[in-house]
């Protein structure tokens, strides 16, 4: 099991008693730098159309950042080769799976995540697939 080692990660893996968890700092949300704590409609009246799958965002992390560490989250899942659960947070899970799936992280933006749900990544025969999503 893999957690972000951020108190609402390690808080939801404890509450679905899960507490031998392994923290990865790869898991952590996507750095939003100097936007952090702002709302997207806030952001867009300096910068129309932002989004964080579309823009940088000034001293956080780039897409490229983002996809490098989830990368090592994808190959420490693979290097597993069986079930790993994961907690981790909303872009970074939406990005996570962009990854799992070959993609550029940019691709998160296509998959919808509510809070607290329950998503599953897998194979299709040797295909990585999205085999649950958002349950």
């Amino acid at each position: 099991m893999l957690s972000s080692p951020r108190v609402r990660a390690r808080r939801t893996a404890e509450l679905a008693g899960f507490t031998d968890i392994d923290l990865d700092e790869d898991l952590t949300e996507w750095d939003y730098g100097d936007y952090e704590g702002r709302t997207t409609p806030d952001i867009r009246e300096e910068v129309p159309s932002w989004t964080v799958w579309s823009h940088p965002s000034p001293g956080g992390e780039s897409a490229e950042q983002v996809s490098e560490r989830l990368d090592r989250i994808v190959a420490k899942v693979r290097a597993h080769g069986g079930r790993v659960l994961v907690f981790s947070h909303g872009h970074a899970s939406r990005a996570l799976a962009a990854r799992w799936l070959d993609q550029p992280v940019q691709e998160g933006r296509l998959f919808k995540l509510d809070t607290a749900t329950i998503s599953v990544l897998g194979y299709e025969r040797e295909s990585p697939v999205v085999a649950r999503w958002n349950s």
